[in-house]
């Protein structure tokens, strides 16, 4: 299922409300065990439960999970946000780590909240809490807006 495809009628927040309901996840999200748990316009909240399978050398979660569930909040905000026929990218990331993860530290949760939405250009951030509700992560995202072609298939 391709939901930008097969739902291009839809704006953003119903697409990703089909997803959410078909219970249908991007591989990505599959591999990290990511899921989304909230949805409004312009605000989502992920949670993933980091396990050893994605600690770095010295014995912790990798930075790049830790950046990967803000980066979905950042940009699956805006997509909240978008008309129907339009979609965006992450044109820069900035993640600012604050604690350590462990697979003693989720469920974790990713909220992400759009800041400022243009024609061609989103702001957004997010905040990556631990299961006590610990800082752990936060970032903000610039997201290059644009429309999306016309699916021939």
């Amino acid at each position: 299922m391709n939901v930008l495809t097969d739902h291009a009628e839809l704006d953003g927040h119903d697409q990703l409300a089909a997803l959410m309901a078909a219970n249908v996840h991007p591989p990505i999200h599959e591999t990290l065990d990511i899921v989304l748990v909230e949805l409004e316009r312009g605000r989502v909240v992920f949670e993933g439960s980091p396990s050893r399978k994605v600690y770095n050398p010295i014995g912790s979660v990798h930075g790049g999970y830790a950046a990967t569930l803000p980066d979905s909040a950042c940009g699956a905000a805006v997509h909240s946000s978008l008309p129907a026929g339009q979609g965006f990218t992450t044109l820069e990331l900035k993640v600012s780590y604050h604690r350590a993860l462990s697979e003693t530290s989720g469920p974790v949760r990713a909220e992400g909240k759009v800041v400022s939405l243009g024609r061609r250009a989103a702001f957004s951030e997010a905040r990556l809490l631990d299961v006590q509700g610990r800082l752990c992560a936060s970032a903000t995202s610039t997201l290059l807006i644009f429309p999306m072609a016309a699916s021939t298939a």
